[in-house]
């Protein structure tokens, strides 16, 4: 090695002793005619000394020397001084008279500091991933990354798991996003798909004995970016034989304990909570609750069916619901505020919301208040334990609006109020989920998860007559209001898949051509099986206290899936697009 040491190890243990360092100029002050310099390398800063009286040729050197200049530097080590420490760093406490130099390399000007505390802009820094990648920040978020995927490893292997490879040429199958394809040379006019999960094949290793799987698996999707999705990401995915969903949830529920302590050194409590999925969009209004702090919605549908107000008995009437929030000591919120709040319920589809301030004496001030009898407002301050200073909020719409506005609502009313414990990690397991969900544009059901999920048994009996009410064995689990993995028990039967694929709308020839080798494979014994697979780059970013999983990724695209660094997607060359059997029909710009 170059270096005896790093720049983040030396300490007064190290005094008189000497040593070389390589690293980047972070930055170089002049004092008098000594130069100082802060040395930096992925473990820290050491400050080194340039004086002139000491050696004159090391110190002409440094003069020239700019910011993220590459250097390799000998030296001994010397103590600071008391009132010379700096308490921030670990090697505050010492710093190394330079007998030596070298520059390993020049750098121009950055376009931007390499300092956690000075923001570029993302383009720049996505751009320049390779100068951001240099912050101490982005380090330390890769090595957080590094060592929970090892922590990972780690546990399932001990748990007598088999990290098995799957195929990243596939064949196209419908998994809820656009495939990525891939032209095949050999035979023209045919494609590989990408895959967009490994979920097929790892079914298929458990038709085949390997009752223990487990893969750090890249996975490729077709569809739009956001805070938390990219085009490309990275699943620890997980597959049982004959276990059933709390088998499942112990696992996967040891592998984050590990992971947590190894990391960051965290203790998570387990088990985790679980909640139905009904209960979920009841209390909370989405099916990703974030338990961090309270607010729970209540559903007032049987109260304001007999109140006189137009708008909530129409609603009723047509089978829809009235859901109320009760936001605690909000009643001070202005009008503005509120308005403010409407526009959210909008956004969610919802036509309005009403609300309610309650006053001295629990009296009710609206103008909805009106409509509603003295035996209804005493009845609704009960339901919703009001108190002076409360805020209700209403908003009547079907079941899945209302809960959905109310529930966006409620996260918006827990930021602005600081309710929020930001330092907790709050897992919970949802489970119960319906197994299909109605498609209104195609008027037809599709799967909540996917197809491959086995139906609660209770509920089978349903999949023909009234699909939407079979219940799934499928479960989320959730981080401070964030899906982090999603898994359910498989079906492992042929006869059900096909009912299941049928209900969907797929025929038996539709089945039988894209899905026909894994039909194929349950008529030989399949075993009962189900899994899971953790989304490592979300379950990461959380851990470092961000949404956007671009934070934890070396070399993320962006909003547009473009690689601002190296300027992919790209064209490819007339000789490369004949040799592919592919013309194309979009005209060259000039």
């Amino acid at each position: 090695m170059l270096r005896t040491h790093t720049c983040g190890e030396l300490r007064l243990k190290d005094n008189k002793k000497e040593v070389t360092l390589c690293g980047w100029v972070q930055s170089r002050r002049d004092h008098g005619g000594v130069i100082f310099i802060d040395l930096r390398d992925r473990y820290g800063l050491t400050q080194a000394v340039f004086d002139p009286s000491h050696n004159n040729d090391v110190h002409n050197t440094a003069e020239k020397l700019g910011r993220e200049y590459v250097l390799k530097i000998t030296g001994k080590v010397r103590p600071r001084g008391k009132k010379l420490e700096n308490s921030n760093l670990n090697t505050g406490q010492i710093e190394l008279l330079v007998d030596s130099l070298e520059i390993l390399n020049e750098s121009e000007t950055p376009p931007f500091e390499i300092d956690d505390r000075k923001e570029a802009n993302e383009d720049l820094r996505l751009k320049y991933r390779y100068m951001d990648l240099r912050r101490p920040r982005m380090q330390n978020q890769l090595k957080v990354r590094h060592l929970a995927v090892n922590a990972a490893r780690k546990y399932l292997n001990a748990q007598g798991f088999l990290e098995i490879e799957t195929p990243m040429l596939v064949r196209a199958t419908p998994e809820g996003a656009r495939d990525f394809v891939v032209p095949s040379r050999i035979h023209p006019g045919q494609f590989y798909a990408l895959p967009q999960s490994p979920q097929i094949y790892k079914q298929i290793l458990m038709v085949s004995g390997f009752d223990r799987y487990y893969q750090i698996a890249r996975c490729l999707r077709d569809e739009d970016s956001r805070k938390d999705r990219q085009p490309e990401f990275t699943q620890i995915d997980i597959e049982m034989s004959f276990c059933n969903q709390e088998d499942v949830f112990e696992v996967c529920e040891g592998m984050f304990k590990l992971m947590f302590k190894e990391a960051l050194d965290f203790n998570l409590k387990i088990p985790f909570p679980k909640i139905t999925y009904n209960e979920a969009m009841n209390k909370y209004g989405t099916d990703k609750p974030d338990l961090r702090f309270g607010l729970e919605l209540d559903d007032v549908s049987d109260l304001m069916e007999h109140s006189d107000f137009g708008v909530f008995k129409s609603v009723i009437d047509k089978g829809g619901v009235v859901k109320v929030l009760n936001v605690k000591e909000c009643a001070d919120f202005s009008r503005k505020d509120i308005e403010e709040l409407t526009e959210i319920a909008k956004v969610y589809h919802a036509q309005g919301l009403a609300w309610i301030k309650v006053g001295a004496n629990k009296k009710l001030d609206s103008s909805i208040v009106k409509f509603l009898s003295d035996d209804i407002q005493v009845k609704l301050v009960k339901q919703v334990d009001a108190k002076e200073g409360d805020l209700l909020l209403f908003v009547a719409d079907t079941y899945k609006i209302a809960c959905t506005a109310l529930g966006q609502i409620r996260l918006v009313v827990g930021n602005k109020k600081e309710l929020i414990d930001k330092s907790k990690f709050q897992f919970v397991w949802i489970v119960d989920f319906p197994l299909f969900e109605w498609n209104e544009d195609e008027e037809r059901y599709e799967p909540a998860h996917h197809m491959f999920t086995m139906p609660n048994q209770e509920t089978l009996q349903y999949l023909e007559s009234e699909p939407s009410k079979v219940i799934a064995q499928c479960y989320d689990l959730v981080l401070n209001g964030v899906e982090v993995c999603s898994g359910s028990i498989r079906i492992h039967r042929k006869d059900i898949q096909e009912r299941v694929m049928k209900a969907m709308g797929i025929s038996q020839e539709e089945a039988e051509l894209k899905f026909g080798f894994m039909l194929n494979a349950f008529k030989y014994g399949a075993p009962p099986h189900g899994g899971i697979a953790p989304g490592l780059d979300r379950v990461v970013s959380l851990m470092c206290g961000y949404e956007d999983i671009k934070e934890v990724l070396a070399f993320p695209k962006n909003k547009q899936a473009i690689g601002m660094m190296d300027g992919s997607p790209s064209s490819i060359t007339d000789a490369e697009l004949k040799e592919l059997h592919i013309k194309m029909d979009i005209k060259k710009k000039k």
